[in-house]
Parts: structure tokens; C-alpha cells; sequence
């Protein structure tokens, strides 16, 4: 390491505004007002809604009746989407008169418990810069993240941590809003010094705003011991809880302008907005950082700018995804000539250890998600046993394994490479070397397909079906095409109705499968994708999504001009 160059901070420079608090109403103006009461749904989970139940009773008992609810996710929305739902909240009522025509002088909003907590967080926020005081109701796991959401966004929101879990009975819950009244009467309608202790937000991560470099000065020990500045980084690294855990390469001015090589776009291009806890933007800059840090070659820039782009489209839901209590990964498929060209591997031991270019380009994609979402385990990223997929998740299609067409053919052509981005589940394997013949494999395929603790059997969703070279032989051998494997998986792999009610998650379906029996955990067979990969043998796998208002993604890998290149020299910086 050259001990001239100053190490880039990969968090880059965070703003940190502070929330202007909307002025708040006298009791006597909360009693003549309309009080909105908003439910982003989460309070339909287990006894949750009790909560507002209990609050409306509290409040009826001081005189506080003119209440109006409104029900309306904020999953699948963007940043802009949801200040527009604030808007709508706060927007005085058209079809009413008199005070209940008036915009809410107050608000309550809820539940901030698990993914959908940054995204609530955002409408809370909203509605105060609209002039409608807010208190934000919030449960573990998700109160820390709420914590985490207003600290970077805001400087300050009044949060109300309830603590209930799904096994909490309607009494506890009950009790629970009994003792946190007085506090949310206080964040609703104190004087100025009140509300500004109720607002007050603690968070242990990033006390000093990054500012762009980091203050790393060798010791004078170091320089007779090989490898101690790396060591020394790596401590610095460590406590400021940047990073994956595993030793980074430090990243400098020289090796990110090296990494800009095969790089034709300018480093502020924004490839998604106001993601994670932090609300940032993601730069060309941030995903070239977080490259270097997980040692990168140049090449891999056009696929992982190109998986950014599929992240950011509105249908990845890619703002809950972030610090979702799944433990999933953001699963990066690469196929056509530029995987090959980059390198990455489609072959024997494909989503395993020893191919560079799988294992740098999958951890420079979760980099950015800590690094620079601030979406860091055990701070503000909820998920609850997390996996190996939330390390790296990157594999290409190898077009001489399979006797189908790729991916990239079936969507564009043989000259067009793509990246497929799916948030799913590390790999289930599939064991089968005794089928003789297509028709028993695929039995034991869709007896994989899902189970009742796996996300698609409450939310019909994309996956894939990853077969093994002799597997997708057996299967031609026999006439199976993939689309016939598609529509077979589609009409088999489901769940008896009864099995998938009450248990799980609150399910999210299309409306022409709400009274479906058997339930199917696909919702057409072109959510089933067909690769094929590995090695010789009988071990497949099946990648299960995540699902929640989150499709799969795919995008061609294009110049800055909008063509299809030829090589990656097309790419290189002139």
C-alpha cells in the first residue's frame, strides 16, 4: 500500500439534513382537528392492530374523536412515491365538510417492524415537512432501523418503539400503547422543548459525518512489519463497521481511477436514488469504490453498473430490499459474450469459491448496500439469520452447457449480453442421479420448488431452476423444451390452500389467485427461468425469491450511447 495515498472513505460524504418539525397543535386545536390514523398494513400481522385500537380509545377518553384512517402499502413504491402518498394523506378531503374537510392536524403512523420500516419512515418525515406533526410507531426489529432511517435522513423524527412481537396477545398489546399514551400525546402536542426530546434520535454508527478520505496514519512500528498497514486498515475498517468482514483491498485515488478503465460513464452518474438507511443516491463513483475494496477487475464495471440499473427499476422494490429481514441476496446473472470475455464462471462450482470474477463482482454489489446504504448487520439491516448470499451472489450462463437457448438469445440475441437480478435465497440443492427418465427428474424438481417456510408459498413469485448438464440432457433427450419444463413446474409445484392460511406472511397475490386451491407458487409459467450450469452429476438446484413486491429484473449491458458493444474493448476509456 502506498502510505502517500489517503484511503477513500467508501461511505463518500453524507449530508445529513435536519427535519424542520411541523409546529404542533395546543390538546384544545388535536380535540377541534382530524387526526389521521395511518396504516401501511403491517398492523393486519397477529394482534398488531390492537395498537390503534387502544390509542383511539386513549385519545377518545381526552376528548380526541374526529379520527380518519388510511390503509395503503408503501412496498413497491420509490422515494417519490412515497412523499406522494404523504401528500394524498395530508391533502384536505374534497367529498367531506367542515372539520372533517381539513387536512389532519396530527398523525400516527404505523407499523415500522420489519423491511417496510425505512419506507414508513419516509412518509412520517413527509407529513412533518407538510405540516402535520407525526409520531411513528415502530416494534423491534424494525425501532433500531427506524433509528437508523431518521438519523441519516432527518437528524430527528418522534419514534414510539412498542415492544410487541407476533406471539404478543391483544392485552399486550393492549398495555403497551397504555404506557407509551403520554408520550406520543407529548410528541403530538408538546411545547417546542418537549417535542424536541421526543424527537431526539440515538444511533451508534456514523456519529461523524464521513466526509470523503479516512483518517488512517500508519504507525512508525508498521513499517518494519510486512502487511501491518493492511492489518491496520482493516482494524480502522472494523470499528467504523465498514465493509463485509472479510479483508478488503483499501481503496485509493490510483487504484479507483484503474478501476475506471473499462468505465465510459462519469463517476456521478446515478444509477439508483435514495436507497438504504441513508437515502443516498448510488453513484458510478460508489459501485467503483466498493469494486476495488472487493478486488474487481476493470472488466466487471459494465455488469455491475448494468445490475445497478436493474436494482433501481421500481418493480425490484430495491429500497425494502435492502435491509429486509430475508435472508436473500441481490443474485446477479450474467449471460452472453461479456461474461465469458470478463471471465465469469458458468461451470463446475459455479456459485462456490475459486472464481474471481463470481465472488468479487457478487461482494461489490453487497459493498455498496453497507458501504454506502449504511445497511449494516446488527445496526440497520434486519435481517434475522442472514446467509452466505448476502456475501456474494454472481454466476454466468455458459452457453455450451445447455441445450436450450441462453437467456440472453431467448431475451435479445447471441451478441447481446445481460444481467438478470433477482433477490432470492442462497440455493436449494436438488439430489436425483437415479431418474431414468424427464418425467421422474422433474417430480423430485417440483417437490423442491418450495416449501411452507420459503417466501413463494405466500407470494407467487419468479425463480429459478438451475440444472446440472446431464440433468438439461436427460430432460432434451426426452423432448422437453423449456418452456415445457416452465408450464410443468407452474401447474405442479403449489401448496394446499389451508397450509399456506395464518402461518408465514400475510400473503401477496394476484386477485385471480385469491381463492385459488391448490395455491401455485408461480403465477405463470414465464416466472419459472430455466439455466443450466455446474458440472457433470446429479445435484441441481432451485433459487427461491424473495418476492415482496419485487420482481426479476433483466437489462442488455450497453455502451453510454445505448448500443449493443462488441467486446469489452468498447467499453475501455480512450
Amino acid at each position: 500500500m502506498n502510505r502517500l495515498q489517503p484511503i477513500l472513505d467508501p461511505r463518500g460524504t453524507q449530508e445529513r439534513p435536519m427535519l424542520h418539525l411541523a409546529k404542533r397543535p395546543t390538546l384544545a386545536q388535536l380535540r377541534k382537528g382530524k387526526v389521521l390514523f395511518y396504516n401501511n398494513t403491517k398492523l393486519a400481522f397477529c394482534n398488531y392492530m390492537e395498537a390503534f385500537v387502544r390509542i383511539k380509545q386513549r385519545f377518545a377518553e381526552r376528548g380526541i374523536r374526529n379520527v380518519v384512517d388510511f390503509r395503503e402499502t408503501v412496498r413497491g413504491k420509490d422515494s417519490d412515491g412515497l412523499r406522494d402518498l404523504a401528500r394524498r394523506m395530508a391533502a384536505p378531503s374534497r367529498s367531506a365538510q367542515g372539520a372533517e374537510a381539513a387536512k389532519p392536524v396530527a398523525a400516527v403512523c404505523a407499523l415500522g417492524d420489519m423491511g417496510t420500516t425505512p419506507a414508513t419512515a419516509v412518509v412520517a418525515m413527509t407529513l412533518e415537512t407538510l405540516g402535520i406533526p407525526a409520531v411513528y410507531l415502530t416494534a423491534p426489529p424494525g425501532s433500531q432501523l427506524a433509528e437508523a432511517t431518521a438519523f441519516y435522513r432527518a437528524g430527528r423524527l418522534c419514534l414510539c418503539s412498542l415492544d410487541i412481537y407476533q406471539g404478543s396477545t391483544k392485552e399486550d398489546v393492549a398495555a403497551e400503547a397504555d404506557r407509551k399514551i403520554d408520550f406520543i400525546l407529548d410528541c403530538l402536542t408538546g411545547r417546542p422543548k418537549t417535542v424536541a426530546r421526543c424527537a431526539a434520535v440515538t444511533f451508534d454508527l456514523d456519529r461523524a459525518a464521513p466526509t470523503g478520505t479516512l483518517n488512517f496514519t500508519p504507525s512508525a512500528d508498521d513499517a518494519c512489519v510486512p502487511g501491518a498497514h493492511m492489518e491496520a486498515v482493516m482494524d480502522l475498517f472494523d470499528a467504523l463497521r465498514i465493509g463485509d468482514g472479510l479483508p478488503v483491498i483499501p481503496p485509493t485515488e490510483s487504484r479507483l481511477e484503474k478501476m475506471y478503465a473499462y468505465c465510459p460513464w462519469t463517476p456521478v452518474t446515478v444509477l439508483a436514488k435514495e436507497i438504504g438507511p441513508t437515502g443516498k443516491d448510488i453513484t458510478v463513483r460508489d459501485v467503483a469504490v466498493c469494486a476495488v475494496m472487493a478486488g474487481c477487475k476493470p472488466p466487471a464495471m459494465p455488469v455491475l453498473v448494468t445490475a445497478f440499473r436493474c436494482m433501481a427499476d421500481r418493480r425490484y422494490n430495491f429500497l425494502q430490499s435492502v435491509s429486509t429481514s430475508h435472508p436473500g441476496g441481490n443474485m446477479v446473472l450474467v449471460s452472453g459474450p461479456l461474461a465469458q470475455e470478463i471471465g465469469i464462471h458458468g461451470g463446475t462450482g459455479l456459485l462456490g469459491p475459486g472464481f474471481r470474477a463470481n465472488a468479487t463482482i457478487g461482494r461489490a454489489v453487497n459493498l455498496v448496500l453497507i458501504n454506502t446504504c449504511r445497511s449494516v448487520p446488527g445496526h440497520s439491516d434486519l435481517c434475522c439469520i442472514a446467509s452466505q448470499a448476502e456475501f456474494t451472489y454472481c454466476f454466468a450462463e455458459d452457453p455450451k452447457l445447455s441445450p436450450w437457448a441462453t437467456i440472453n438469445v431467448e431475451r435479445y440475441d447471441a451478441k447481446t449480453t445481460c444481467v438478470f437480478v433477482l433477490k432470492a435465497e442462497p440455493p436449494h440443492d436438488i439430489i436425483d442421479f437415479l431418474s431414468m427418465t424427464a418425467g421422474d427428474l422433474l417430480d423430485t424438481i417440483v417437490g423442491s420448488a418450495t416449501t411452507l417456510g420459503s417466501n413463494n408459498a405466500y407470494m407467487p413469485a419468479n425463480m429459478i431452476l438451475l440444472l446440472t448438464p446431464d440433468h438439461a440432457r436427460l430432460m432434451a433427450r426426452d423432448g422437453w423444451t423449456k418452456d415445457g419444463i416452465r408450464s410443468h413446474i407452474h401447474e405442479r409445484a403449489h401448496h394446499e390452500t389451508p397450509m399456506v392460511r395464518n402461518r408465514g406472511l400475510v400473503p401477496v397475490r394476484p386477485p385471480d389467485l385469491a381463492n385459488r386451491h391448490p395455491m401455485p407458487v408461480t403465477r405463470s409459467p414465464a416466472d419459472v427461468e430455466v439455466v443450466v450450469g455446474g458440472n457433470r452429476g446429479g445435484h441441481s438446484a432451485v433459487i427461491l425469491p424473495w418476492g415482496l413486491h419485487s420482481e426479476a429484473i433483466v437489462l442488455p449491458v450497453l455502451l453510454p450511447s445505448g448500443t449493443v458493444p462488441k467486446s469489452l474493448e468498447d467499453f475501455r476509456r480512450r
